[in-house]
């Protein structure tokens, strides 16, 4: 009697149906679909639930968007408020008690020198309209056109977002060396790179015969993400401050992923203490929905009347929970949580690092960490290996663990967890990282031991 096979799960069945049919609808520009082949179908805090019926813990944390994880009771509290009120649920640029609310949030997270001249551009929904917006008010309220970027950045997927950030080309822009201590561009790293870098800013800047106008504007990520979780020295933050400010250039703060307690402060920008001209932030001011803003020194404000403007300015859910979840992260002072809890998960990954020659470097700041990994065999640094990191983000999401891919070849596993983090689950994410990397080594031990196959 023939034995057959018992029938697949109908959750699983569901599963496969929806990526299939994702697969064939939408287009092969799908990124986080293509190495999370998950259907989220309920999610609280740091867990999401598969329509597999499997649970994984998020570090991905919708690319750093939920600061309180997802579905967090203020976040829905606030959500259902605004709901039950009868409220406009989309108002344009019209002033209303929600967003009155949110904007008096936020004013009470900022800085507050940086507050007290300060004026709010509700922009488009996402960042990069934010981060366009910052462009256009520096270019008109300087008359120049230039932009001053860094290697390695990343503001977006707009036109003008995208010629700012690393590996784009556009003849406005002029790339500077951003300090990245373990691959430096001068090849010495620490506080000498730093201090190269900025003094390659100034000699840029300065040379008259250098074919350099003075520029609109220069934009910069207190920690940039996308480009590997690489944190700016603070000393240098500083120097950039310096020579802006003594050029009469504005200085674009990108805080849409270091925002909001991220990094172990309220704004990334707080560990050096500098002051910008302009603030981008995004993703974690909504509460986990779309809203954008720029905040910026009221000397620069020349808009005329309907410029950049836009229909969804006025997301008053993304409101309500924006500034519910401002008022959590600051009443419960979870910047401070994260600063302590980030110390600790760096500190044991560097120790993981002992033990596994493949990681380069561990790095970041607050709950914004990353870990980069090398091939053993060649080179100081050693080149990195982005085929190991896919195969460890494969394995982590195996055993329940979603992270994220970046840097340089996407060589730099990321972990954004939410910022309610607790220590059990802080253990947990540590373990099954571990247990991932060295499932992926041994995978890749094997592999070299073989050789290719025929």
């Amino acid at each position: 009697m023939a034995v057959t096979e018992p029938a697949p799960a109908a959750p699983t069945i569901a599963h496969e149906g929806i990526l299939r049919r994702q697969s064939l609808r939408e287009p092969a520009a799908r990124t986080y679909a293509r190495s999370l082949p998950i259907v989220p179908v309920r999610a609280r805090g740091l867990t999401i639930e598969g329509a597999d019926g499997r649970r994984y813990l998020d570090c991905l944390s919708g690319a750093g968007t939920l600061a309180l994880g997802h579905n967090h009771p203020v976040v829905l509290e606030a959500i259902r408020k605004v709901l039950d009120s009868g409220a406009p649920l989309q108002a344009l640029d019209l002033a209303t008690p929600v967003k009155d609310a949110f904007l008096t949030e936020l004013f009470a997270t900022l800085p507050r020198q940086f507050a007290s001249n300060a004026r709010v551009r509700f922009c488009g929904p996402a960042g990069t309209d934010a981060v366009e917006a910052a462009f256009k008010l520096v270019r008109a309220a300087t008359g120049r056109s230039g932009l001053l970027a860094f290697t390695g950045a990343y503001h977006g997927m707009t036109a003008g977002a995208l010629a700012a950030s690393g590996g784009a080309q556009d003849v406005r822009v002029t790339r500077l060396p951003y300090p990245y201590s373990y691959r430096c561009p001068f090849g010495i790293g620490g506080e000498r790179g730093a201090e190269l870098s900025a003094r390659w800013t100034e000699s840029l800047l300065d040379d008259s015969r250098g074919g350099l106008p003075t520029p609109a504007g220069m934009i910069l990520e207190p920690v940039q993400g996308e480009g590997g979780i690489i944190p700016a020295p603070d000393a240098w933050l500083r120097r950039m401050r310096e020579i802006t400010e003594a050029r009469s250039i504005p200085l674009i703060a990108d805080e849409v992923q270091t925002g909001v307690g991220r990094t172990g402060t309220f704004w990334a920008v707080e560990h050096s203490g500098i002051t910008p001209d302009v603030m981008v932030l995004s993703q974690a001011i909504g509460g986990s929905l779309p809203l954008a803003v720029i905040v910026y020194h009221s000397d620069l404000d020349c808009w005329p009347p309907g410029e950049r403007a836009g229909t969804f300015r006025g997301n008053q859910l993304a409101m309500a929970a924006g500034a519910a979840t401002l008022a959590y992260v600051r009443e419960n002072k979870l910047a401070d949580r994260a600063a302590t809890l980030g110390a600790r998960l760096l500190g044991q990954l560097q120790g993981l690092a002992v033990h596994h020659p493949c990681i380069g470097d561990v790095r970041g700041r607050g709950l914004m960490i990353g870990v980069e990994l090398v091939a053993t065999d060649a080179g100081d640094p050693a080149p990195p290996d982005p085929a190991l990191a896919a195969a460890v983000q494969r394995e982590c999401l195996s055993r329940g663990l979603i992270v994220e891919l970046g840097g340089r070849r996407s060589a730099v596993v990321r972990l954004l967890p939410p910022l309610t983090l607790t220590d059990e689950q802080a253990v947990a994410v540590l373990d099954r990282f571990a247990d991932a990397l060295a499932a992926a080594e041994r995978a890749a031990l094997r592999r070299t031991e073989t050789g290719p196959s025929y």
